[in-house]
């Protein structure tokens, strides 16, 4: 601007020019300045308006990414602390392997997250979206293979550290359901009024998600992290992220696994084998049925019951009745 007006002085310009174009200038500066706002405004709400499509939580993939890699520490610890309801010093998450099979016919177990508490306690996190109808088994099979691990042939049993399993079901467990959504498991003795515990290297915390609906407004601080796992975007959500740093740490890191193409792909992928391990074993149970019907049907055949009767019984037709004889 002073540039301008030492060249009009030299020119011998009128003051009412001179104030004229200084205008002109200022004026043309904050129609630009307001374009560029304009502009800047708008792609903010392109960006707002661009909402993620968040994967959930709790496929085990994404389970796996947002709480089992190196950098999640802080998070995972958060978790624990609300699930085993202590406070934990540290924690690692640089051991997650994969129990490879032993022998040709042993059964081949793939922990989810391997942790260290502290440096020396152990704890599997898995997270489960198929009810098999053994999972209590697996449990156990996976807690004993991480506690037996820790030493070799000839070690001193005194280096057995304290093992934890965590099993996180998409689904109600049989012969749970008088517990509550989370479930402590210790080895007691039950002859005794006081319960006392065997040990205390073993602990199994079973959560079972499908407990939790109807009980978003509860205290429990262990319900923002589940509730997490259920629906990222839900109220409860969004108000506790301004409490709790990991909470938000954790939808941050959820909302880049989602944007990921790469993820994406992987993401598709599992969704595609978990339906379709699904139909398996939805089709595993139909043939199991049919095959207990066919078994029921033979064994009245054989004890001479009329055929109407084993139809009216058994659902089946005359002539599929007809090949069992």
């Amino acid at each position: 601007d002073m540039l301008i007006v030492e060249y009009m002085i030299q020119e011998d310009l009128s003051l009412k020019l001179l104030l004229r174009i200084c205008y002109t200038f200022s004026k043309m500066r904050i129609v630009s300045r307001v374009r560029d706002l304009k502009e800047n405004l708008y792609m903010e709400q392109q960006k707002q308006n661009k909402k993620i499509k968040r994967y959930p939580p709790k496929m085990d993939i994404i389970f796996q990414a947002i709480f089992g890699e190196v950098g999640s520490e802080n998070i995972t610890k958060d978790f624990l602390e609300k699930i085993l309801k202590r406070k934990i010093e540290k924690i690692s998450l640089d051991k997650n392997p994969i129990l490879r099979r032993e022998l040709k016919d042993d059964k081949l177990g793939v922990l989810d997250i391997i942790t260290e508490l502290d440096g020396k306690e152990k704890c599997n996190i898995e997270m489960q979206l198929i009810d098999k109808n053994n999972i209590i088994e697996r449990m156990l099979y996976y807690w004993s293979k991480m506690y037996t691990r820790q030493i070799k042939a000839g070690d001193d049993y005194n280096k057995l550290e304290k093992t934890i399993v965590i099993l996180i079901a998409d689904f109600n467990i049989k012969g749970l359901e008088e517990v509550e959504y989370h479930s402590t498991w210790k080895i007691i003795e039950t002859n005794s009024v006081k319960k006392l515990i065997l040990t205390d290297k073993f602990e199994l915390d079973i959560i079972e998600l499908l407990k939790i609906k109807g009980r978003e407004n509860e205290k429990d601080q262990l319900l923002d992290w589940l509730i997490f796992l259920e629906n990222p975007e839900s109220e409860r959500v969004t108000r506790k992220m301004e409490e709790n740093e990991n909470l938000k740490e954790a939808v941050e890191k959820l909302d880049r696994i989602s944007e990921d193409e790469k993820m994406q792909r992987i993401i598709e992928l599992r969704e595609k084998a978990i339906r379709d391990e699904h139909a398996i074993y939805a089709k595993g149970v139909d043939d199991g049925i049919e095959k207990g019907i066919m078994k029921i049907a033979k064994s009245m055949l054989k004890k001479g019951m009329n055929v109407s009767d084993i139809i009216e019984i058994t659902g089946l037709t005359k002539e599929e009745i007809e090949k069992l004889i």
